[in-house]
């Protein structure tokens, strides 16, 4: 096995034994990049070549030098008998939605193109101070606006390594794709509707939303403000907790931040599931959407690729101690879509007036004398399709005339949202989970250029993540399996408020009584 393909908590103890160095590892990354990335995402890149149908993608930027001397600061600490950090050494991905010193922050967007940081993330910051190895910045939907990584304004998108003429899902599938590839151990990736969980089923890989506010949003280029949620992305479940455990906790740039003590992640992370109770709802067994031509709602059962390795899954649980149980009405999940489409449209139209060609980033060269021109001007040439859409939503659904008849009706709908959540994981009430279990998409992933370009059918990928978010509640996806297409399929646990131990132990139990399953020695098409 080649460094860059090894565990990040195996990489750890071999680079604590000195059998490793953190250099070696981080050189083992860069070459994986050089063999299977190919060009790195840029503004204006022509037309794809058949090389490039068979690369991944994932970068807008490599930071190779940072990279290396920070690599070697971690060897110098681990000759000195110094503590390096719990992650020193391993070798991250960042999200290019997140601000790094020094470094193009771009939100994959041409009105960021020029834009180079002048702080860090509080993620970012707390990754490298815990000595990990920052590779470099990796794409994204346009402003995080997507759910297949295709409207980046940086060509060529990233593509699935599993197999790349399919997308790796979005917005942080730069983040999932890197990770699956070998590129790098973790990733640290956000999760507006699903942008971590919905990618890392199409990638085959780990992803966790944690509680709103779990995790400090200070350097985030922000899409919905009370939705976004910055989390880990790894190979493993023991790897997303090493991360979590990092980047989690208060931070007084962070008002939204939550002041909660952060548990320690690992010591019950092999606890074990007997006593537990996982629940399973039909209503995450079903894809509801509005028919295109009535208007009206049609339900269509989710395909049994999909719903078979759910289904496996409690089998596997229950075998192991935890007590199923089953019917768990979640009535208001089918609603998740629409008041999406409007909290974060208005919400992503408040963030995005501050991109107006005066204080930073893109500025249109166009002759304007005329300051409402320049910002006009400025945002129809800087921003694409999907912020230009978002724009004009928000701004319809938030005015005045409408507002009740939209906004605050979606607002309604989420509290409805979160009382399914807080009705099944009550302990006094009659289904008391500690967990609920569903599919994480309702597809695996599609061909690239299949669903780009509808934005109603794109949004419905995220329809079994999507109510996480609104509930502000954490949710952990995982590897289940493959489809008949060898894709891999996701499985989501759901929890209570701040309960990402109970998730991430409930994931390791899974993932420890499956390793042997056969799936699980399947390789993406990229390494094989």
């Amino acid at each position: 096995m080649e460094l860059c393909d090894i565990p990040a908590y195996e990489l750890s103890l071999l680079l604590r034994q000195r059998q490793i160095s953190a250099e070696e590892v981080t050189r083992a990354c860069l070459e994986r990049i050089d063999a299977v990335d190919g060009r790195s995402g840029a503004l204006d890149a022509g037309s794809l070549t058949p090389e490039d149908e068979q690369k991944v993608h994932a970068f807008i930027t490599i930071t190779r030098e940072r990279a290396l001397n920070q690599a070697r600061a971690v060897d110098q600490k681990l000759a000195a008998g110094d503590d390096p950090g719990l992650l020193a050494g391993i070798p991250f991905t960042a999200k290019d939605i997140f601000c790094v010193r020094g470094t193009p922050s771009t939100a994959a967007s041409r009105i960021l193109a020029n834009y180079t940081a002048p702080y860090t993330a509080t993620p970012v910051a707390r990754m490298e101070a815990a000595g990990a190895v920052m590779l470099g910045k990796v794409n994204l939907d346009e402003f995080t606006y997507g759910s297949s990584n295709e409207s980046s304004a940086f060509q060529p998108a990233p593509r699935n390594p599993w197999n790349p003429a399919h997308v790796p899902g979005g917005s942080s599938g730069g983040s999932t794709s890197s990770v699956a590839a070998g590129e790098a151990a973790l990733s640290l990736g956000t999760d507006t509707a699903g942008s971590i969980r919905q990618p890392a089923a199409f990638c085959g890989v780990v992803g966790v939303k944690p509680t709103y506010g779990r995790v400090s949003r200070y350097g985030l280029i922000a899409f919905g403000s009370s939705l976004d949620c910055p989390g880990p992305v790894a190979r493993n479940v023991v790897d997303a907790a090493l991360m979590l455990q990092v980047i989690a906790g208060a931070d007084p740039r962070d008002s939204t931040a939550a002041n909660v003590p952060v548990p320690d992640y690992l010591a019950q992370l092999e606890g074990g599931v007997k006593g537990l109770r996982i629940g399973l709802s039909p209503d995450y067994f079903r894809i509801a959407f509005p028919d295109p031509q009535t208007g009206e709602y049609r339900e269509q059962p989710l395909p049994v690729d999909i719903e078979t390795p759910v289904l496996r899954a409690a089998e596997v649980l229950a075998s192991l101690g935890a007590e199923i149980v089953e019917d768990v009405p979640m009535p208001n999940t089918r609603y998740g879509i629409p008041a999406y489409f409007v909290i974060s449209r208005v919400e992503a139209a408040s963030n995005l007036h501050r991109y107006d060609g005066v204080k930073y980033g893109y500025r249109t060269q166009q002759p304007i004398d005329d300051l409402t021109k320049l910002y006009r001007q400025t945002r129809n040439e800087g921003f694409g399709l999907q912020p230009k859409l978002r724009i004009l939503m928000g701004m319809y659904v938030s005015a005045a005339q409408y507002s009740a008849q939209y906004y605050q009706r979606a607002l309604r709908v989420r509290t409805l949202i979160r009382r399914d959540f807080e009705q099944a994981f009550d302990r006094s009430r009659k289904h008391r989970l500690d967990a609920l279990l569903t599919p994480t998409t309702p597809t695996t992933a599609f061909k690239m250029g299949a669903v780009y370009g509808d934005s109603v059918l794109m949004q419905y990928a995220d329809q079994l993540t999507v109510p996480a978010n609104h509930a502000g509640i954490p949710g952990l996806s995982l590897p289940g399996g493959l489809d008949a297409d060898r894709l891999p399929v996701g499985i989501q646990l759901l929890g209570p408020d701040f309960s990402e131990d109970v998730l991430l132990r409930i994931g390791r139990a899974y993932e420890l009584a499956t390793q042997t399953e056969d799936w699980r020695k399947v390789k993406p098409m990229v390494l094989r």
